[in-house]
């Protein structure tokens, strides 16, 4: 087992100082890597600074549930509030509802949905300083014509800290603390119930870290999000200008460098996309589009069985007469889902680049009418200059 590790940590080694040494483009490499360094060091600092404050919150939470015992008793105007703050994570219109207090004895009216008022009405018995919750609600089995009740999404009420999307800060560090024990323990035991300890704390610090769970971590299960983009940017040009250019197909090749090319198949709304993939081995993919409005938005995925998949939104907005804002949200699920998003992106060749490169062609391409130096060109050269 060691002599694997050992052969495989040599191979790894050894690609990395290949990729980074090329006496081609080894410097440019070395350069974006050192950016990426960088710019992660900033981003753990403010995480420090977050989880601190995180910490000192919570610590000043424990500190007055502590002492509530021992205090005297809490306002009607806190009490109100608190149960207030708790509306939103049972109820689909906590506007609608009523909440007075009097000596503890907390009082709700309003019309609720009736699936809500039982799971509400548990919550706020649990609220400190909370001695009785008296039921005044107006259940109705569905929204029908009551106006306080249109609109709204359901609840899911309180979810224990790991089950939420998005962890806290406190929670990331705790998780990420354990994480590392589990590495240091499968190290220790060096056979392969070690090392499957150590693969779970690793993934526990890479959730801890990067707050992604682990399905779109790892690229199982996560559909196309496992890594999200999103790039807004103004082009001098109005918005019935930057929508037609993007209605051409063959115009994407001519500012994306790894399109090689695209053309519309027998499908309604459907395309076919050559790109490049790993070591420049083309990747072909058909994608539909979803959503259509002149002028303001389209949308796409990639049909079912796409070695990548992804999805994308690109939003068409006028600023003035002359001028568009445009929004471009693209969600994709590489190879090891977000770890391989990650280790591209430490090697500086992930999509995140590449996805600002071509947007930035884009507008000179629009609003010059002639594309940069470095863009792909294919489109007018048949072979472009690549990144």
């Amino acid at each position: 087992m060691n002599s694997n590790a050992a052969m495989l940590t040599g191979v790894g080694v050894g690609a990395a100082l290949a990729y980074l040494l090329d006496p081609a483009t080894g410097r440019r490499r070395r350069a974006m890597m050192r950016q990426s360094v960088t710019h992660a060091a900033r981003k753990g600092a403010d995480a420090v600074g977050a989880t601190s404050r995180d910490l000192a919150n919570r610590t000043r939470g424990l500190s007055s549930v502590v002492r509530r015992p021992f205090s005297g008793g809490v306002s009607d105007d806190v009490l109100v509030a608190r149960v207030r703050s708790r509306l939103g994570r049972y109820s689909s219109h906590p506007h609608a509802i009523e909440v007075r207090s009097e000596g503890g004895r907390v009082t709700l009216g309003g019309p609720i949905l009736a699936h809500e008022a039982d799971g509400l009405l548990h919550a706020v018995r649990r609220v400190p300083g909370v001695h009785e919750a008296i039921d005044a609600l107006e259940r109705h089995e569905q929204a029908g014509n009551v106006p306080a009740l249109q609109g709204g999404s359901s609840r899911p009420g309180e979810r224990w800290a790991l089950e939420q999307e998005s962890w806290a800060p406190t929670t990331r560090l705790l998780v990420g603390v354990s994480g590392l024990s589990l590495i240091g323990a499968g190290m220790q035991r060096r056979d392969w119930p070690g090392a499957a300890l150590s693969t779970a704390g690793a993934l526990l610090m890479a959730r801890a870290i990067t707050d992604i769970d682990v399905p779109r971590l790892v690229g199982a299960g996560g559909g196309r999000r496992a890594v999200d983009i999103q790039k807004t940017l103004t082009i001098k040009a109005p918005v019935a200008d930057v929508f037609a250019f993007w209605l051409h197909y063959e115009n994407f090749p001519r500012f994306m460098s790894h399109v090689r090319e695209v053309h519309a198949t027998h499908v309604d709304g459907q395309s076919h996309w050559i790109v490049d993939g790993p070591a420049g081995v083309p990747v072909e993919f058909d994608a539909q589009t979803t959503q259509f409005m002149p002028n303001e938005v389209i949308a796409w995925k990639t049909a079912e069985g796409a070695t990548v998949a992804h999805s994308g939104l690109v939003r068409f907005e006028p600023v003035g007469n002359d001028a568009t804002r445009l929004t471009v949200r693209f969600s994709y699920n590489p190879p090891a889902g977000a770890i391989g998003h990650a280790a591209a992106w430490l090697l500086g060749a992930d999509a995140k680049r590449l996805f600002d490169d071509d947007l930035a062609r884009l507008k000179t391409l629009i609003e010059t009418g002639h594309p940069p130096h470095d863009a792909a060109q294919r489109a007018d050269k048949g072979q472009g200059t690549r990144d």
